[in-house]
């Protein structure tokens, strides 16, 4: 009884001997993990009651780090939609600011050339001027 109890806490350690690691905690991983057979852990004997008791309270906290990783899941790809809603806000309020500049720039161009009394040229035109 004592290797079933033995392991039962390699189980749940996942320091298994026999069974895979990440192997599910039920009565017959129990029972291979103590190097009994399959079927070996069963109901009706009353001298697995404590034993059931320990193996299904094991089994359901190790199911609970599942549920925990959807969770997880879910937060991010949460975190990731709303990220991506304010980078789309972001850019479009940088694209708007550009195309204001871009405007402030053109207007300010005609206004200095009719101080000037210069030709009206693109902002490029003038770039590409300075650069030659």
């Amino acid at each position: 009884m004592v290797e079933y109890f033995e392991a039962l806490d390699r189980l749940k350690k996942g320091a298994n001997k026999v069974v895979p690691k990440g192997t599910r905690i039920t009565n017959d991983s129990v029972a291979l993990e103590a190097g009994r057979g399959k079927g070996s852990i069963k109901k009706s004997r009353p001298v697995f009651t404590a034993l059931i008791a320990a193996i299904e309270a094991a089994a359901s906290e190790q199911a609970q780090p599942i549920n925990d990783a959807k969770s997880k899941l879910k937060a991010a790809k949460e975190d990731t939609a709303r990220y991506k809603a304010m980078w789309l806000q972001t850019l479009s309020r940088e694209q708007s600011l550009v195309k204001q500049l871009w405007d402030e720039r053109m207007e300010w161009t005609k206004k200095e050339a009719e101080l000037t009394g210069e030709k009206v040229t693109s902002i490029h035109a003038k770039r590409r001027q300075k650069q030659t």
